[in-house]
């Protein structure tokens, strides 16, 4: 079953939740970090060891590796946000953490879509 980008955009309040719309979104927001910070695209190519053409072609489409996009964003010093990405829930009493456990956690996915 595929996710429908318009069901979890009205179900979860997401309204990137196009991937394409997301990278775009993301890439605006490395240029304008560039652009505050006074730096060309050479000038952040170089700090953050991903090359140039590279670092043109995610301002310009959104595509780029991880391991560049992290670069980059140390480069940019706004890493921080990678540290909570797939990170485990934080619980906010201690009848929120007994209830999740009461759950029986699941150790693999069942299906193959």
């Amino acid at each position: 079953m595929a996710i429908n980008a318009t069901i979890l955009a009205s179900e979860y309040g997401l309204e990137d939740a196009n991937a394409s719309i997301m990278l775009g979104r993301l890439a605006e927001r490395v240029k304008q970090n560039r652009l505050e910070l006074n730096l060309t695209q050479k000038a952040l190519a170089a700090r953050s060891g991903v090359s140039f053409a590279s670092l043109r072609r995610f301002e310009n489409t959104g595509e780029i590796s991880l391991k560049s996009l992290i670069l980059i964003a140390i480069a940019l010093d706004a890493a921080e946000g990678f540290s909570e990405l797939f990170s485990r829930k934080q619980y906010q009493s201690i009848d929120q953490l007994l209830a999740e456990k009461a759950v029986k956690t699941k150790k693999r996915g069942r299906k193959n879509e």
